[in-house]
């Protein structure tokens, strides 16, 4: 490391610019690759921008398996299947239920939830209880379903949390009944 009369630390090709109470990293000029270097990279991004995309692509079609509008006695209800989900799943769902709910009018939003053989940790509990409040002046009616996996102090602490009744019944076709009565 050598100082220079500028006020610079140099160490190997990178520089530490000290200007009075500020500092400033410079690192040096790298010149582009060249002929086959150029080539691979190129190729290289390429193939890196088609993962990212691929991947995406995926995690939206995964998302749309477990989040979309069914019919029922001729109103739309939002369906999240959170059936034999992981933990880790059970929240990315729940995060992408906003993009469903906030595209619709406001309180106009049937949900019906079900958890059947669902696994949860704190952080799917915490997104979840997010997501309630968060799409509250969106949602009409919620009900559960397959809550035996749901313990009942995390059902509590997101009812009150976000401050809306998620009635639990037995069966989709009940819920589906009673979401669609009015």
């Amino acid at each position: 490391m050598t100082d220079d009369k500028c006020g610079s630390l140099t160490h190997s090709a990178t520089a530490i610019i000290v200007y009075g109470s500020s500092m400033k990293l410079v690192k040096p000029h790298t010149s582009p690759p060249r002929g086959e270097d150029q080539e691979r990279a190129r190729v290289s991004a390429v193939y890196e921008a088609s993962r990212a995309r691929q991947h995406a692509a995926d995690s939206l079609l995964h998302v749309n398996n477990h989040v979309h509008f069914i019919n029922h006695q001729g109103k739309q209800v939002l369906l999240l299947d959170l059936s034999h989900c992981s933990a880790p799943e059970v929240e990315k769902i729940f995060r992408a239920v906003p993009e469903f709910v906030t595209t619709r009018p406001l309180g106009s939003v049937l949900i019906l939830s079900d958890f059947t053989g669902a696994s949860f940790d704190p952080e799917a509990i915490r997104v979840m209880k997010e997501t309630a409040v968060f799409d509250k002046l969106y949602v009409k009616k919620s009900a559960w379903t397959g809550t035996e996996t749901f313990p009942q102090a995390f059902s509590e602490n997101v009812k009150s949390f976000s401050r809306r009744d998620f009635p639990v019944f037995e069966t989709r076709k009940e819920a589906l009944a009673w979401l669609t009565k009015d």
